[in-house]
Order: structure tokens, then C-alpha cells, then sequence
């Protein structure tokens, strides 16, 4: 049974504005930094970085982790003002601190990293 659950997704899929503003509400009442990939089905760059966000993912505990299909969740993209696929946002309390478009491992990697940082600095 383990097994299983170790391959489960850390990631949540946003499938509606209603399940967005349910996870936005309930992250800024726990302080908990977000991490949004904005992805497109048809747009290969985007679904390449899906592995890479999932392991991402693994490896912040402290951090919640969503994707948005920008076709299939419009008014999402549109609040964020998201045009390009795939964009990565960080969000803290609502609010996108760290943007990036693209499909750049590193630099992606690189914000996470600076911002929990700093979050962590704050508390203590």
C-alpha cells in the first residue's frame, strides 16, 4: 500500500475558478506559499515541464503546488493575467511575488528556492 502512496501526486489539479479561490483562501490563512504551473494541453513545453513541476513538488513540503489548464480554466488565466504557456507563478497570500515564462527548469527552481528562503527567514 506504501508504494502507491509514494507515487501519488503532490500536485493538485485547478479545475474551476470555485476549486482556485478554495485553495488561495485556505493557503493565505496558513501562510503557505503557492506554486502555479499554467499549462496548455496543446502546448508542448508546457507538458514537458509536468514531471519536472511533480518532482518539484516532492521536494517542498512546506509549499503547495497547483496547475491550471489555461482552456479549461480561462478565468484564472485571465485574474492572473497569464498569456503565454507555460508560466509559473509564486504566489504568497494571493498575490504573484515571482513570475516566470517558459519552460526553464532552473530559473523556476531558482525563485522556489529565494522565496521559501525568505519566507523562512521572516518567521524566525
Amino acid at each position: 500500500m506504501e508504494v502507491l502512496e509514494q507515487n501519488k501526486s503532490k500536485v493538485v489539479i485547478i479545475d474551476s475558478l470555485q476549486s482556485w479561490d478554495f485553495y488561495l483562501n485556505q493557503t493565505s490563512n496558513q501562510d503557505l506559499p503557492i506554486v502555479v504551473h499554467f499549462t496548455a494541453s496543446w502546448c508542448m513545453p508546457s507538458v514537458a515541464m509536468n514531471s519536472f513541476f511533480e518532482e518539484l513538488a516532492s521536494s517542498y513540503s512546506n509549499v503547495l503546488f497547483l496547475t491550471v489548464d489555461v482552456d479549461e480554466v480561462k478565468e484564472v488565466a485571465t485574474k492572473m493575467n497569464v498569456k503565454a504557456m507555460p508560466t509559473f507563478l509564486v504566489l504568497k497570500d494571493g498575490v504573484a511575488v515571482e513570475k516566470v515564462v517558459g519552460a526553464n527548469p532552473e530559473e523556476i527552481k531558482k525563485r522556489i528556492d529565494g522565496f521559501v528562503q525568505s519566507i523562512s527567514v521572516s518567521v524566525a
